[in-house]
């Protein structure tokens, strides 16, 4: 079990030009780098998935793939902040509470976005249609995402960052919404049931809007396995 450590964050810029030095005012640079590669890695597969899944949404006129991609490209965007974040020279609360409202606030942006569509959908303005493609996407985010969520948790409460908890609890939202809306596109694929795709999108908008507000309140995720 992973407690906080409420060490003052160093910039990763200073770590990478190798001013970093190994004083009990700051955690150590192992951390710094491991955030670096956390978040490489985020922003990587989530172009790769938005891409992906935004393309399969337009194809299919699926809500819960739309859903999905949007939240992907939440995500980047988050992950890109967060990396900012812990970029920033200012290494002070401001740019922690900036980080960590903006983060927050995308959550928000998300749900919305997710309920437009999922709306749309069931009141027949979107004929939704079957997507392989997305399908073969959304198994791979339902593998990736909880492991990288993991990561995220565990450097939050190393870090003591409300704004890196909320990026693993859109990490985690990407991991839940992968499997709600393959559960839609399933159903929708195999049985034609077309209100599945949108009802499954919706299933997911209280998590999203919990884990906005936490975040939005500043709360680090201060315990993890």
């Amino acid at each position: 079990m992973l407690r906080c450590a409420h060490f003052p964050v160093v910039s990763l810029a200073q770590m990478h030009n190798g001013s970093v030095s190994a004083q009990p005012n700051t955690f150590p640079p192992e951390i710094a780098r491991r955030i670096v590669q956390i978040q490489s890695v985020t922003l990587v597969w989530m172009s790769v998935e938005a891409v992906v899944s935004l393309g399969a949404a337009w194809a299919a006129r699926s809500p819960a793939l739309l859903g999905f991609g949007g939240d992907s490209a939440v995500e980047l965007f988050s992950a890109a902040v967060v990396l900012w974040r812990f970029y920033s020279p200012s290494r002070g609360d401001h740019a922690e509470r900036k980080a960590a409202r903006t983060a927050g606030g995308l959550l928000f942006v998300l749900a919305a976005f997710v309920a437009l569509t999922s709306v749309l959908a069931l009141l027949g303005h979107v004929e939704t249609r079957s997507s392989p493609i997305g399908i073969v996407i959304l198994i791979l985010a339902a593998a990736v995402m909880p492991w990288l969520a993991k990561q995220k948790r565990q450097l939050s409460a190393a870090t003591a960052s409300a704004a890196l908890r909320a990026d693993a609890a859109e990490s985690a939202v990407c991991g839940y919404l992968a499997l709600i809306a393959l559960a839609g596109l399933a159903v929708n694929a195999i049985w034609k049931v077309t209100w599945a795709d949108p009802i499954a999108a919706l299933a997911l908008l209280p998590l999203i809007a919990r884990e906005g507000w936490e975040a939005m309140k500043g709360k680090p995720c201060c315990d993890a396995s």
